[in-house]
């Protein structure tokens, strides 16, 4: 288990994307703030708590509108290793998100990116739902990787 904690609910994606891993690192962690509501349609507000780059320790709050159901949240990077990896984790602890890149070792030219969508422990109110919250987290993880290279390669344009 990558973050721990006792039947976590979790959604993980892994893309191969045809671009260099520097440039999809920019797009996704340099360029986040910018980016992530393009990738993640659901965001409808994104603020930022800090001037200046992205970098550990760097907080953020969101609004999100979840299957018609609004939510905001405070979240925090927890890492961000430049070209390897990019955390963040929710400041209430209901969440945590991981993106990784990896250089594929047949090509310099693509990056094999993995993200991965913790909820460490399901609230009360959902555990009826378990299996379609189950369901809708990995589909969440599908289309997180599936968006973000659909626009990293269409910003190679």
């Amino acid at each position: 288990m990558l973050f721990g904690g006792s039947k976590p609910v979790i959604g993980r994606s892994n893309i191969l994307i045809d671009m260099p891993i520097e440039q999809v690192f920019d797009f996704v962690g340099h360029h986040f703030f910018d980016n992530y509501p393009r990738w993640s349609s659901e965001v409808i507000e994104l603020k930022r708590n800090f001037e200046g780059p992205l970098r550990v320790g760097s907080q953020l709050q969101q609004i999100r509108a979840d299957h018609g159901r609004r939510t905001q949240s405070s979240f925090v990077v927890t890492q961000f290793e430049e070209n390897l990896s990019l955390a963040f984790e929710d400041i209430a602890k209901k969440y945590r998100c991981f993106y990784g890149f990896e250089r594929p070792m047949n090509s310099s030219n693509a990056t094999q990116l993995t993200f991965i969508f913790e909820l460490p422990v399901l609230e009360p109110f959902l555990r009826p739902f378990e299996k379609r919250v189950r369901a809708a987290v990995e589909k969440g993880a599908d289309n997180n990787t599936r968006d973000i290279k659909a626009l990293v390669e269409a910003h190679r344009a």
